[in-house]
């Protein structure tokens, strides 16, 4: 596994960088600005001081003025070390020639230029005039060192302030990180402390304590959750307990062991219905889709579990009315298992002689909406919001625990979030209707 990167590390080498590519920029424009400088002051010495060769060698009329104007180079060459002079006639007889040094200099600007001497109209003096430019060389290779050295400087200066103010401003992340530790189980839903956090952190703090809202209601959920299945498995357990142990505490006849299998049986097939329902929940809850596949019509569909439940309607002494109906791509066995939940949830508590609807209609979004309306008791509105919570049963509905485990509308409301649709529940003027709404339009999966 790569280790994490450090924010601080990061940041502080990019500003670092960032800062020696900036100051060395300017610190190039900076030599290169004085570097033409200095070349442009070598130019304007090297032709002011051909101009005063120029205008002493006009000073001289005739040749016998010649150790005259060798005088006058002498004295004006006095205090000039770096320049140097070498003065012909016709290329080949040695005018003038300033005195050698014992090191040639490395550095030199030579310029060569001809003076037509005014004693003569035919021969040609030829001036070779050079610049000793070390001193000005051995200034820029200092100047490029000391920039170079600030630049260095300078990066270092700002990575080392900038690894400060990170860290300065990474404190309250650091807080955030000591509050998220010390949540647990009994305070998990304790919202962070963000009031002293910089503004955009705002949005991760409110978005994380959000996350700690939700993350309390599954763990209270959760709770509840495994509360309820103890309480929803211990009772058949215990039933199959105490009637086992009857059996083999004397001799029984046949028939006595057979009719305690079968009453063990009985409570086993509904402990078997409780785990399969259970996994079920399990499925849909970790995102599982429905495999959807073409459904003509969810009027036959309804008819199907309607004729499945005929003799429990007939018990019950009401009927079933469709109204409307629809296609799409669905599953049809989740529809019918969802159906078939909501039609027995009607029956148990619709009255006597009264019609049950079920009713098919396209919604606003393209989708479906199936329902089941019976008239009976009214469902207070503070537990409609929880109809479709795992094991809940409403006050009135306690006389039917045996038969019913409280997973039914669990399981309608998981299908329809498998269909990319939701449940809904509403009970006023003596008719209750809960149902759910299917995205038809969904892709198939």
């Amino acid at each position: 596994m790569r280790n994490p990167r450090s924010l601080g590390r990061w940041l502080s080498w990019w500003l670092a960088v960032q800062t020696f590519i900036g100051l060395g920029s300017v610190c190039v424009v900076v030599y290169v600005a004085t570097s033409l400088n200095f070349s442009a002051k070598q130019t304007e010495e090297l032709r002011h001081k051909q101009d005063v060769i120029r205008h002493l060698v006009r000073e001289i009329t005739t040749q016998e003025g010649l150790p005259s104007l060798r005088h006058k180079l002498d004295d004006f060459f006095i205090g000039h070390a770096d320049l140097k002079l070498r003065l012909t006639e016709d290329a080949e007889t040695l005018l003038y020639m300033t005195p050698l040094v014992p090191e040639p200099p490395v550095n030199l600007r030579r310029v060569e230029f001809e003076i037509p001497p005014p004693w003569s109209r035919t021969t040609m003096l030829r001036a070779e005039l050079e610049l000793d430019s070390s001193s000005d060389a051995q200034l820029l290779r200092q100047l490029a060192w000391t920039l170079l050295a600030s630049a260095l400087a300078g990066a270092v200066l700002v990575s080392a302030g900038g690894a400060w103010l990170v860290r300065r401003a990474l404190l309250p992340v650091r807080d955030l990180a000591r509050q998220a530790a010390a949540l647990s189980p009994e305070n998990v839903g304790q919202p962070l402390d963000g009031s002293a956090q910089a503004q955009e952190l705002q949005p991760l703090v409110a978005q994380f304590n959000a996350l700690l809202v939700r993350l309390d209601n599954a763990y209270r959920q959760l709770e509840g959750f495994n509360a309820d299945v103890a309480h929803e498995l211990r009772t058949p357990l215990a039933t199959l307990i105490g009637e086992t142990e009857l059996a083999l505490s004397r001799e029984r006849g046949i028939s006595e062991l057979r009719d305690v299998l079968g009453s063990n049986l009985e409570d086993l097939h509904r402990l078997a219905g409780l785990v399969n329902d259970m996994l079920f929940l399990s499925k849909a809850d970790r995102g599982e889709r429905a495999r959807r596949s073409p459904v003509g019509s969810l009027a036959a569909l309804a008819a199907e579990v309607i004729e499945f439940h005929d003799a429990a309607l007939q018990e019950a002494g009401v009927s079933v009315r469709v109204c409307g109906d629809s296609g799409g791509a669905f599953d049809a066995g989740l529809l019918r298992r969802a159906v078939s939940n909501l039609l027995a949830n009607a029956t148990r508590f619709a009255e006597r002689g009264s019609t049950i609807d079920l009713d098919i209609a396209p919604d606003k979004s393209g989708g479906v909406r199936l329902s089941v309306s019976n008239v009976g008791p009214e469902i207070p509105a503070e537990h409609l919001p929880r109809l479709f919570d795992r094991f809940y049963r409403a006050d009135r509905a306690r006389e039917h625990g045996s038969i019913n485990h409280g997973l039914g509308l669990s399981i309608v409301a998981a299908i329809a979030r498998m269909h990319g649709g939701k449940p809904f529940a509403r009970s006023a003027a003596g008719r209750t209707t809960i149902g759910f709404s299917l995205l038809a339009s969904a892709t198939n999966r």
